[in-house]
């Protein structure tokens, strides 16, 4: 993080000056080492491209300042696994109890605190979701929010997790219709509405992922309103609500303004959709100053341009483009908005291919996924 200096003591005497210098001249300092990353393959991740509806292979979602990872894998028979990776490289998968034993069944990590407790989700025999916390020594707790519909891919998403052990998420109620909880420590659970927000199948309230949850407690994600229309929405640790969109966002079906992620200091990054069905990122500053932000290279054919995916304490930003030619690269921007553009040497390069982080850490340790040449999805952890 770049820091203020005063430089007010430095006004010496040019005598005093004089004499210092000659005895305190040092060599410039080395430029820091490139980043270095390194892909992470979980044991009995399986190895099949193109699976539909899920892939398998290996997905971090989440690195807390530890350097400790939270993601899953899904293996040869398509069955879901969450793992935790150490520091150290050394990863541990789990399962949550009651999880599904078939394809596309099983336990999903999504969040992961600084204590290293992570958060997900469990999709039972009968896919159902159920909320999912695996405590730091290994304890799973799995829960449901009261309204939660019982059909399949209704149920409760654990998506968050905070420094104190709040939890952020969504479920679908028995109509499909979308609503954001918090649940705290004890159990107790807030349910979260904008008053705004539609209450037709998938219409509703969503909190993003990973960091949509700051330590202060405010939340951050978009609402679908009767139109199927997206909108942003702040709702801040006493309850208000303030919804916004982005300049430039499209009002169609389908399109509008998603907001991705919130720091500490409450800036908020995005992503909206415009009318031609182009993604671009944006940066709220707390004072509602928006920030428009495009990596060159993007495309902008529908579907392509820049998702911005985290934000970390000191306001840099990592996601994902897709250029012209529908590949996927990562990026970083820093807190100045300096952009740095990044491949994961392995990843392929033709269409439906690439680099996605997915999260980085206050030092910009960057974790997500890649498909290499062959299709096939891996994890990464990319370190400055």
């Amino acid at each position: 993080m770049a820091r203020f200096v005063n430089y007010l003591p430095l006004l010496a005497p040019l005598s005093a000056l004089a004499l210092s210098a000659c005895g305190n001249a040092e060599s410039p300092s080395p430029p820091p080492p490139p980043p270095s990353t390194i892909t992470i393959d979980a044991p009995g991740a399986g190895t099949v491209a193109g699976q539909v509806p899920l892939p398998q292979g290996t997905f971090p979602y989440a690195i807390n300042e530890t350097g400790t990872i939270g993601g899953h894998l899904q293996d040869a028979n398509n069955v879901l696994h969450g793992f935790v990776r150490s520091p150290e490289g050394l990863i541990v998968a789990f399962d949550a109890p009651g999880a599904g034993p078939r394809a596309f069944q099983g336990t999903q990590g999504f969040a992961i605190n600084w204590e290293g407790a992570v958060v997900g989700r469990s999709i039972d025999a009968s896919y159902v979701p159920h909320g999912m916390l695996r405590a730091s020594d290994g304890t799973i707790t799995t829960f449901d929010v009261p309204g939660a519909g019982t059909g399949a891919d209704q149920g409760s998403s654990a998506t968050n997790i905070g420094t104190d052990g709040v939890i952020a998420g969504i479920y679908l109620d028995a109509n499909d219709v979308v609503h954001t909880f918090l649940r705290a420590p004890d159990g107790a659970i807030t349910v979260i509405d904008v008053p705004e927000a539609g209450t037709g199948a998938f219409q509703g309230t969503s909190v993003c992922g990973v960091d949509c949850l700051n330590p202060r407690g405010a939340i951050v994600g978009f609402f679908i309103d009767t139109n199927n229309v997206n909108h942003a929405f702040l709702r801040a640790p006493d309850g208000a609500f303030m919804t916004f969109d982005a300049p430039g966002a499209g009002t169609g079906a389908g399109q509008g303004t998603f907001a991705g992620g919130i720091n500490l200091a409450g800036v908020i990054v995005g992503l909206y959709l415009d009318p031609n069905n182009t993604y671009h990122g944006f940066v709220r500053a707390p004072d509602g100053t928006m920030t428009v932000v495009d990596v060159p290279g993007a495309g902008t054919g529908p579907s392509l341009g820049t998702l911005p995916s985290s934000i970390n304490a000191q306001g840099a930003i990592t996601g994902n483009y897709l250029d012209a030619n529908n590949v996927t690269h990562g990026f970083l921007r820093d807190q100045q908005g300096k952009i740095t553009t990044f491949d994961v040497p392995a990843a392929g390069t033709a269409s439906g291919r690439g680099t996605t982080p997915a999260n980085n850490s206050d030092s910009n340790a960057i974790t997500g996924w890649y498909t290499d040449a062959s299709g096939r999805y891996h994890g990464f952890l990319r370190t400055q």
